[in-house]
């Protein structure tokens, strides 16, 4: 490592520590959410006034979510056994992870947070403690436990508990990854169900993901699974059940066999497993997700040179196309929460899945390239999942889930009106912007012909495809029509709206018109004919 690199690493080091150490200490905190000005206030909050509401809930626990916050109150729970590439490294060790978590949830789905870390490794002691503290929350996230000890605690804890619970290590990954697999297999012009996939890597990520990936048609006899010993294959011996169910009857033995020919790669083991040689061998426009931290297993430079074809994504901000778990856990919980869900179902998590990979499709808002400092963001090989600070999450995500809560029965208390839920999740992360909606609703009740100048430009093609698609009004573009068209490919916006060239000869006529109107509207303020024509030409 040169030591720019060096220097830089250590500067970022300590960087982190100032960040941490700093006060107030921690990255969340307990503020009060009820009046506390005067003693009636303290008499209505604490004794006697807080016997009232606990003898309500005695008589119905539902009236918890009633009566408390337990509806918008997470645990984030972990043992320390697996600590995002540090290891094992305790419970205590954790505690800044699980509350960056915990802040994470708050700034972007204001749901709030307790971190509890549990000194116990033992899975069925971990779960009677899980159990014990469970009525105090509406949702549960497990987070950085190990393999194979984590999917028998989420299973045990997912049939005893009937609030949502998540073991986001696990589902996280998989939901995001699943939503970039569907979009980056539609760029490479394949099939779900005919493509061969090599996953590297079996632990708790790579099993949920691989699980995922079937349910979303990936046909398990095309999936070559290895782990630090190679392919999972029908000679090898004493394997977990969670590779068992991915045994794979070939005679292919290593990561570079397994390659060849393959059409997918999701790398979820360490930095540096793939050569460019492995990347070469694989098909047409392969897809490749090299998901290892800090390091992808190969480097996105190094894949882009050896194959420019590649669409790829990785688990670092600094690339295109972070996997990043922020783009679920939080609306997934959020939705969850809101309809009181008794748990997380495969039918909630593929709705996660559709609504994220849906959501890259769509135009993306000037905010959020301006955030990241670009000039232009839009489907394609560089962008297939939605940035994490994409403020649309919030409701395409949330009410993906609670729809589909409702659909599979398991939601307690259902939605019934979805624009106002949706205006309510807006205003619970300060982006009500009434008068704007406002505004909006009354030009979709009656929308009017906006012609749009410069129309080669891609801010003014963004404008039309926005009023377009909302329909907030019939947008007439002006242009050199070639060129507009040009350009509206070159962004990748589709628009089936009229382009007018203004220098067109058919428009003769209306350049006299609007010539002679630009005339006679300034001629007293000093507006001649000659001047009229250079203007309107």
């Amino acid at each position: 490592m040169s030591s720019k690199n060096n220097r830089d690493e250590r500067n970022f080091n300590q960087a982190a520590l100032d960040y941490h150490r700093m006060e107030p200490k921690g990255k969340i905190e307990v503020i009060p959410s009820k009046p506390h000005s005067s003693q009636r206030d303290l008499s209505l909050a604490y004794s006697p006034g807080v016997a009232i509401p606990c003898l309500e809930i005695e008589k119905d626990t539902k009236k918890a979510y009633e009566y408390t916050g337990k509806g918008n109150l997470v645990a984030v729970i972990s043992n320390g056994t697996a600590v995002l590439g540090l290891g094992d490294i305790g419970a205590e060790a954790s505690k800044p992870v699980m509350e960056g978590k915990g802040l994470l949830f708050k700034i972007f789905a204001d749901i709030n947070v307790f971190d509890i870390e549990i000194d116990e490794k033992d899975p069925d002691k971990f779960i009677e403690i899980v159990k014990g503290i469970a009525p105090t929350f509406g949702g549960i996230n497990l987070e950085d436990i190990k393999a194979p000890e984590a999917f028998y605690i989420e299973q045990r804890l997912k049939e005893e508990l009937n609030i949502p619970l998540m073991h986001d290590d696990q589902h996280g990954t998989a939901i995001i990854s699943a939503a970039a697999l569907l979009n980056a297999l539609e760029i490479a012009g394949k099939k779900v169900e005919d493509i061969r996939m090599v996953v590297n890597g079996a632990g708790a990520a790579a099993v949920a993901c691989t699980k995922l990936y079937v349910e979303l048609g990936v046909r398990k006899e095309n999936i070559l699974m290895c782990d630090s010993k190679g392919v999972i294959n029908k000679h090898r011996t004493n394997l977990t059940p969670e590779k068992l169910e991915f045994i794979a009857d070939t005679d292919l033995q290593t990561l570079e066999e397994a390659l060849q020919g393959a059409d997918v790669f999701i790398g979820l083991s360490k930095g540096d497993v793939m050569s460019p040689e492995m990347l070469l061998s694989m098909a047409e426009n392969p897809v490749v997700f090299g998901l290892a931290n800090p390091d992808p297993e190969i480097e996105y430079n190094l894949a882009m040179e050896t194959r420019p074809d590649t669409i790829m994504a990785t688990g670092r901000s600094d690339y295109p196309n972070q996997v990043n778990n922020v783009l679920g856990f939080p609306y997934i919980f959020r939705g969850a929460l809101d309809v009181q869900a008794t748990g997380i179902n495969e039918e909630m998590k593929l709705a996660a899945v559709r609504a994220i990979a849906e959501l890259a499709k769509e135009p993306v808002p000037e905010a959020v390239i301006l955030a990241y400092n670009l000039k232009n963001l839009h489907f394609g090989r560089e962008y297939f999942i939605p940035k994490p600070f994409d403020n649309r999450l919030i409701t395409k995500v949330s009410i993906a889930v609670a729809k589909a809560a409702m659909e599979s029965g398991i939601a307690h208390k259902p939605i019934e009106d979805f624009d106002d839920y949706e205006n309510a999740l807006l205003d619970r992360m300060g982006r009500d912007e009434k008068l704007i909606r406002m505004m909006q609703n009354r030009a979709r009740s009656n929308p009017k012909r906006v012609t749009l100048g410069n129309a080669e430009e891609y801010n003014v093609l963004k404008a039309a495809q926005i009023l377009y698609e909302e329909g907030i009004a019939h947008p007439i573009l002006l242009g050199e029509k070639k060129y507009v068209q040009e350009q509206m490919k070159k962004f990748g916006i589709e628009l089936n709206v009229p382009i007018i060239d203004p220098m067109d000869d058919d428009q003769e006529e209306n350049r006299v018109r609007y010539r002679n109107t630009l005339w006679k509207g300034r001629q007293r303020k000093g507006m001649n004919e000659y001047k009229a024509r250079r203007y309107v030409r």
